[in-house]
């Protein structure tokens, strides 16, 4: 009895610190800015202002590229911040925020060659755990 409780007890303080750094981590995720689904706009292919949807992709695009751009020549670290002022600036970026921050993990493992201790030693909660994940998928590879 007294070895299943110390194993129950072990198990506790391995899982409990996991569940409660995700449980914190998924109650900030919350952003004050996303729009809900009342104030989206829908725009059918014979509306006269369809093509100022293509606004908000070249932004991303143009995001995109200065994001890894701060990674190569600076740190991940950089190009976390500038995520983070971007999204902020605009928030119609808040739904690519998770895929922008993949990406820059991916860059980043690249970047130090494959060294994923390395560029893990950046990451930090932007886009919930979006960095780290970039970070882990770039180094299975």
């Amino acid at each position: 009895m007294n070895s299943a409780a110390r194993r129950i007890g072990r198990t506790l303080a391995l899982v409990l610190p996991v569940v409660l750094v995700l449980s914190g981590t998924l109650a900030v995720t919350r952003v004050p800015w996303a729009s809900t689904a009342t104030d989206s706009q829908v725009l059918t292919a014979s509306s006269g202002t369809a093509s100022t949807k293509a606004g908000p992709r070249a932004r991303e695009d143009a995001v995109r590229k200065q994001l890894l751009i701060d990674v190569q020549r600076r740190n991940p670290g950089v190009a976390l911040t500038h995520l983070q002022e971007a999204v902020t600036e605009h928030p119609s970026l808040a739904k690519r925020c998770a895929y922008l921050a993949r990406q820059i993990g991916r860059a980043a493992v690249a970047k130090y060659g494959g060294a994923a201790h390395r560029a893990q030693a950046f990451s930090r909660p932007v886009c919930d755990t979006s960095y780290a994940s970039g970070v882990a998928a770039a180094a299975a590879r």
